[in-house]
């Protein structure tokens, strides 16, 4: 039997990697398969709960592992339904998750990162830096904490999952894949393939990574259809150009055969002309694409300002007159900390908890 150093977190192991560890354990393959359907399990989950195993098989787990969690250390409630989770890391850090429900479905907005090193200049997280790459538990424990916040107010269940909060998916894409086959597990999470989405400023080789290893949908934030632009708003343009995005999009479309969805905020004065939208619309000329409108969310000392809605109205009808499927995403939550990394900026105290499963410390936070 191999020995472990420190608890193994079950909660950042695959479902093949679950099954290498029970057998390094020198536990027979199937108590894997066996046991990951109760990492999921709602609410807190112990091994002494787990009565299907074998009692020494749930000692062996006692003594080597570990099941991580997650608790909110701040919510705040939107008039419009909009939840905002901040989530406090075992190193102190604190990351945030977005609830978006609506009559059709509810959506789970994850982050991958603690902060974000691609800079883009009207993004309030690109402004805290760089942190780390969150655990693949750490992206997980997200949506169990929500759902079993949603449980407990007798909610309708998780639907969909989007990577666009903290951070950037594609820099953190091992641990990302490993989390999105969890998501995918019938007998973990359980979500279809179509019903998650993860977005990127345009991290191009990640980006055909992803479409050859994952089934899932993208969305590539796109802000400006010229590079001068472009390379302001967002330096990563400069190492990805538009035109090495833009082939990068039809490839992925073409090998997924589905629509690629490109994510546009307006910039009053910057991006928002006639002449910018008829030059997206000549930019994403062949692409197989759904385009989403978004106004910037304004938020403290930023010269940033959201177009008037005739603006967007105009900018909209300009790109349908080109034949483009386009949405005006409303911004939800404009009366809380709505905008990516302001709740997470709010709230960074923590103290020890007990880890389900084990004993070895595990952090949640109390509002400061």
């Amino acid at each position: 039997m191999t020995e472990f150093s420190n608890p193994v977190d079950l909660r950042a192991l695959t479902q093949e990697k679950l099954i290498r560890f029970v057998v390094e354990l020198g536990q027979p393959a199937f108590r894997g398969k066996q046991l990951l359907p109760w990492l999921y399990k709602p609410g807190p989950i112990t091994f002494a709960d787990m009565t299907d195993l074998a009692k020494e098989f749930r000692a062996l787990l006692a003594q080597h592992a570990r099941i991580s969690s997650l608790v909110p250390s701040a919510v705040e409630q939107s008039r419009d339904g909009a939840v905002k989770f901040a989530f406090c890391l075992e190193d102190g850090r604190t990351i945030e998750s977005v609830l978006i429900p609506e009559e059709d479905r509810n959506t789970l907005c994850l982050s991958s990162q603690v902060g974000c090193a691609m800079g883009c200049s009207f993004c309030l997280t690109g402004t805290m830096g760089f942190g780390r790459n969150l655990s693949v538990a750490e992206m997980v424990n997200q949506v169990c904490a929500v759902r079993d916040w949603m449980l407990e107010r007798n909610m309708s269940p998780l639907t969909n999952l989007v990577f666009m909060g903290m951070g950037e998916p594609l820099a953190n894409l091992d641990r990302v894949l490993d989390a999105i086959s969890l998501f995918t597990e019938q007998r973990g999470l359980d979500f279809s393939n179509r019903r998650i989405t993860v977005s990127t400023c345009g991290l191009v080789p990640q980006m055909l990574r992803l479409g050859e290893e994952s089934e899932v949908n993208l969305a590539i934030s796109l802000h400006a259809a010229d590079d001068a632009t472009r390379s302001r708003l967002m330096p990563v343009n400069r190492s990805y150009p538009l035109k090495t995005l833009i082939e990068a999009a039809r490839q992925y479309r073409q090998k997924r055969r589905k629509r690629v969805m490109f994510e546009y905020t307006l910039l009053a004065g910057i991006n928002d002309s006639d002449q910018d939208a008829r030059a997206l619309a000549r930019l994403l000329h062949n692409v197989r694409c759904k385009i989403n409108l978004l106004a910037v969310n304004p938020v403290a000392d930023s010269t940033f300002r959201s177009p008037d809605m005739e603006r967007i109205l105009r900018f909209q009808e300009i790109l349908r007159q080109q034949g483009y499927t386009v949405f005006i995403r409303q911004s939800r939550g404009s009366d809380i900390s709505a905008a990516c990394g302001q709740l997470a900026g709010k709230t960074s105290t923590c103290r020890p908890a007990l880890t389900l499963g084990s004993e070895t410390p595990e952090f949640t936070c109390k509002t400061p």
